[in-house]
């Protein structure tokens, strides 16, 4: 049993033919094929190809800045920690010296009112002398007064002015003696 096929006019039944292919329609479906490729290729693969690649740069591009950026990062934090650590190393030594300028402010400051106690106890001493002093020229004045009229109720007498300072003077030696 023989079948025909009619194929672009021809008819085969032998052969390639048989299995229903036609030497010049396989040769008309490559050269279409190939023309269909080449358009392709100039105005579709190209541009096509142009626009992945491009992608694949901006995302390289862009891993590349993501991983720059996480580099970088990485050494901001290192160097922002640095900085956070040699601030409160000067902080601390900041307040050391406060403390030890409030230390030295304060001795002085003790010193400074020692003095001026002392200071105050030495004047307040010369003037409890010269009041003391005062008081006694004061009290001597009195004695004399009451000496001369002591005298003058003992002798009965009016004492002048040169005997009177003889008598008061041999009395407040023997006073001050005693």
């Amino acid at each position: 049993m023989q079948s025909s096929l009619i194929y672009f006019g021809e008819t085969t039944t032998s052969g390639i033919g048989a299995l229903g292919f036609s030497g010049q329609a396989l040769l008309i479906q490559l050269v279409t094929f190939l023309l269909v490729f080449a358009v392709l290729r100039k105005w579709a693969f190209k541009p096509i190809t142009k626009v992945m690649n491009e992608r694949r740069e901006t995302i390289e591009s862009g891993v590349k800045l993501g991983e720059k950026m996480q580099k970088d990062q990485a050494e901001l934090e290192a160097n922002i920690a640095a900085e956070l650590n040699k601030a409160r190393l000067e902080a601390d030594g900041i307040v050391v010296s406060a403390q030890d300028n409030a230390r030295d402010l304060v001795r002085e400051a003790e010193t400074k009112a020692r003095v001026k106690a002392d200071s105050i106890i030495e004047q307040a001493k010369e003037r409890t002398a010269q009041d003391v002093a005062r008081a006694r020229k004061k009290l001597e004045g009195e004695l004399v007064g009451l000496i001369s009229d002591a005298t003058e109720a003992i002798i009965d007498e009016k004492v002048d002015a040169k005997k009177d300072a003889a008598l008061i003077d041999k009395a407040l030696k023997e006073h001050a003696s005693a």
